[in-house]
């Protein structure tokens, strides 16, 4: 799914599917760091929503400010880039778009793949 539903739809340069428990990875694109306290800042942010506009979180050593937090999606910013999140009943979803992808063509794939992966009990 990071290969060919996020990365193949060249919204996305770099994605994740983290545990929903955020307790390991699941798949990534090459190259992409990802550290346990950055899972955490994630899970956390969908169990308080405040906590993560407060503090915004953190993806491939980047911070990014949170302009959207409930308990599906959080999706955050830093300049022209960001990073949307999809919460399905097993995973995180977590995919980073570049400069030139608008947030909302970013969003509605992501969200697309959300809506399967919970159709399929995931």
């Amino acid at each position: 799914y990071v290969d060919s539903s996020l990365i193949g739809t060249r919204k996305f340069d770099k994605a994740a599917i983290f545990s929903a428990a955020g307790d390991g990875v699941w798949a990534t694109s090459p190259g992409l760091k990802t550290k346990p306290e950055d899972i955490q800042s994630l899970v956390q942010g969908y169990n308080d929503a405040g906590s993560i506009f407060a503090s915004g979180f953190w993806f491939d050593g980047q911070k990014y400010m949170s302009i959207k937090a409930n308990d599906r999606s959080i999706y955050g910013r830093k300049g022209k880039e960001g990073v949307c999140a999809v919460k399905t009943k097993q995973t995180i979803l977590v995919g980073h778009y570049p400069e030139g992808v608008t947030p909302g063509e970013a969003a509605k794939v992501i969200e697309q793949l959300g809506d399967y992966l919970i159709g399929m009990e995931y």
